[in-house]
């Protein structure tokens, strides 16, 4: 992918970013679990924002991508001061955040401190808190006395871990149990044949939030993903409600 840019933090970790310069509010697009900004739906928001001229920031969390850093030492709270980071750097005026899937969760937390220059949120397929409902009991347990839980990956070969470092850290993170002081303009689509993370979920969501400007898509036959043309295309269209 082109135009790869690196940001160096205070302890030498260099965060691989794209960024393009434009008009409105700047999309700053929070990818999922082990993903990265060169997926599907981060590549397709960040050439309409070239095309329409607005401004957009993707990157690669640490140990993700093009990023440095290892995996096994990502949390939701080193993933969050990673985009508060080249937010500061490189983001003048207001803020759009858009997080899939894990992303939605980290959406929550980077928008908690950048309250005042919050344009609005967009959740796509959102998981926050997904250390409570997305794990048997025994597997909370097994993360809880240190230790790493695999599952089986449906995008690719190899297992998809859980680190207990990435666990203790989440345990802190939790918003879906009180309310969520954010008061921006939200939009959460979801597909309904999700099988990794319940459409409910969003609507736990919409209910927990402080704002009076929620509304939920659902896409009736969308899987997790949401990276069809059709799911695109309707992301696409509620992005541009921000730039009317």
């Amino acid at each position: 992918m082109s135009n790869i840019l690196h940001h160096t933090l205070y302890d030498g970790r260099r965060i691989a970013f794209r960024y393009t310069h434009g008009v409105g509010p700047c999309l700053v697009f929070l990818p999922g679990y082990m993903s990265d900004m060169a997926g599907s739906k981060a590549t397709a928001l960040f050439a309409e924002a070239e095309a329409m001229g607005r401004a957009c920031l993707l990157l690669d969390y640490s140990g993700c991508g093009m990023s440095d850093g290892a995996f096994a030492d990502g949390m939701l709270s080193r993933w969050r001061d990673e985009v508060l980071a080249l937010v500061a750097s490189y983001v003048s005026g207001p803020v759009l955040l858009v997080g899939s899937s894990m992303g939605g969760w980290l959406m929550l937390l980077v928008a908690e401190h950048l309250k005042h220059r919050l344009a609005g949120m967009i959740g796509i397929a959102a998981a926050p808190d997904f250390t409570r409902w997305g794990y048997t009991e025994e597997q909370r347990r097994a993360l809880a006395a240190g230790e790493t839980i695999y599952e089986p990956n449906p995008y690719g070969p190899e297992p998809t871990p859980t680190y207990a470092a990435f666990f203790a850290d989440a345990e802190c993170h939790l918003r879906l149990e009180s309310a969520i002081g954010l008061t921006c303009p939200v939009r959460l689509i979801h597909g309904k044949a999700d099988a990794d993370v319940p459409w409910e979920v969003s609507l736990r969501l919409k209910a927990a939030l402080r704002s009076d400007d929620v509304q939920v898509t659902l896409i009736e036959d969308g899987d997790h993903r949401l990276s069809r043309e059709s799911d695109i295309a309707a992301i696409k269209a509620i992005v541009a409600e921000f730039y009317g």
